[in-house]
């Protein structure tokens, strides 16, 4: 935000909300199966934005409308416990399957040739799926490897020294968690689960530099001295605005985001 061609647009301006959200990546080849009894995965649940365009409320509005169609006539038809694979079958002949079937090479071209010659290519291929109908000269690219597993030790990069927010065009993440309204219950269980302590302290921490404190946009991760010379992991869960990024980007897959007690989270009235 400190560059000069962003900073001369957000001078004057004014800090009115907060919030963070992972945004799903894997496209047409990571779309899940979409029903299960008693419920469906619609919108960026089931993974439907388009990525190159970074838009996804279109298709979680159409998919939305696909599984309340096939909810409707489930009801309808006596049929409530039934597993709504009407709305699985719409979502194939629909206009967001096409939609993303003809953005899928996007993020695998990408992380394949990197950022210069990735996007020249991604750029050719959207063009050419969209005048042949789908058709791509790339075939469908597969991704190589989780956000996980692409996370490399700490030892094999240089720390980089962030400068301390200004409290006029940056900000520290405590105050700006208090723009996203979350609230969590201060008595309720965690709702971030680590599966094995110890696997974090000696790896995440001593492999790879901890980087949870860094990923997380609500500063819900902590290693704090623990008074006998070690660290100690401390979860603030209570701070958590539900960008689901931990669970995605631990190198070990070793936390767990679980949904919390009594539906508490961020209340996003300006966003």
């Amino acid at each position: 935000k400190h560059h000069p061609e962003v900073i001369k647009h957000l001078r004057g301006g004014e800090r009115i909300s907060y919030g963070a959200r992972a945004i799903t990546e894997g496209g047409w080849q990571s779309i899940p199966k979409l029903t299960f009894p008693g419920g469906a995965l619609i919108g960026c649940s089931a993974g439907f934005v388009n990525l190159p365009r970074i838009k996804g409320s279109h298709n979680a509005m159409k998919t939305g409308m696909l599984a309340g169609e096939a909810a409707f006539a489930a009801v309808t038809e006596g049929r409530q416990g039934d597993e709504l694979k009407a709305y699985s079958e719409a979502f194939k002949t629909s206009w967001v399957a096409d939609e993303l079937k003809k953005v899928r090479n996007a993020k695998p071209l990408w992380s394949k040739f990197g950022t210069a010659v990735g996007i020249a290519l991604t750029g050719f291929d959207l063009w050419v799926n969209t005048i042949f109908g789908g058709f791509s000269f790339f075939g469908t690219q597969k991704h190589t490897k989780t956000d996980a597993k692409s996370t490399e030790p700490a030892n094999q990069h240089k720390k980089i020294v962030y400068p301390k927010p200004d409290g006029v065009i940056s900000f520290d993440r405590l105050t700006s968690v208090a723009f996203s309204f979350t609230n969590h219950g201060e008595d309720q269980p965690a709702h971030l689960k680590v599966l094995d302590m110890e696997l974090q302290k000696k790896s995440e921490l001593g492999v790879y530099g901890g980087p949870s404190n860094r990923y997380c946009p609500a500063g819900v991760y902590e290693w704090i001295d623990d008074g006998k010379g070690d660290k100690k992991f401390q979860i603030n869960a209570q701070n958590c605005v539900h960008c689901k990024t931990c669970d995605i980007k631990d190198p070990n897959q070793n936390i767990n985001w679980t949904t919390p007690e009594g539906g508490g989270g961020p209340n996003y009235p300006n966003m």
